[in-house]
């Protein structure tokens, strides 16, 4: 028997046409509008209502990240939903996103939950912000993306500093577990970063 499981549905409108302007106009009417976030490339708007479940996804996996830095003792920075923006061509807010070693413009990891479309979309953007890496959770998977001279490469591990250790499979593991309980997903993180030792 087969079973069809509803995925939860983020809503998301896209504009085209916006000027840089009007866009900062548009951003500053959202602004105390928790749960929904803005993204801008060359004219193009995406406005974006995140669903409980995407909330919670993106919960887990920032939770995840940072018992990661914090069972290596690396020092970090959370940026969180922080917007990075280059004036008059982009604009994002990723779900998690993080400075490695300590405080930057632009963050060394941007991570987004993904329940409705457009990863690859969305790297245009993280590209002319020149943020290192991007990371996609989507439909129970991990991509990874690391930016090159040509813009973004699909990789398998991480190439930042301190997560080149990060084992995908694991942290996929841990991610899901985290949805029955947070405790056993980092127990499972740390047993897994003490069995690489």
């Amino acid at each position: 028997m087969t079973y069809l499981l509803d995925k939860p549905k983020d809503q998301r409108s896209i504009h085209k046409g916006i000027t840089w302007d009007h866009f900062k106009l548009i951003e500053e009417g959202f602004s105390d509008s928790p749960g929904v976030k803005l993204f801008y490339y060359k004219g193009d708007l995406e406005i974006l209502a995140v669903s409980p479940e995407h909330e919670a996804f993106s919960g887990i996996i920032g939770m995840l990240i940072e018992n990661f830095f914090l069972e290596l003792e690396v020092e970090f920075e959370i940026t969180g939903a922080m917007t990075q923006a280059k004036e008059g061509e982009a604009s994002a807010q990723a779900d998690e996103s993080y400075c490695i070693g300590g405080s930057k413009s632009i963050p060394d990891l941007s991570i987004e939950v993904i329940f409705t479309s457009g990863s690859i979309q969305k790297l245009t953007r993280y590209q002319a912000l020149q943020v290192p890496e991007v990371w996609f959770w989507e439909d129970g998977l991990f991509t990874f993306h690391h930016l090159r001279e040509n813009g973004y490469e699909r990789i398998f591990q991480s190439e930042l500093p301190y997560l080149k250790g990060l084992d995908l499979g694991l942290l996929t593991q841990c991610v899901l577990a985290g949805q029955t309980s947070k405790v056993k997903a980092v127990k499972m993180l740390r047993q897994g970063i003490k069995r690489q030792d």
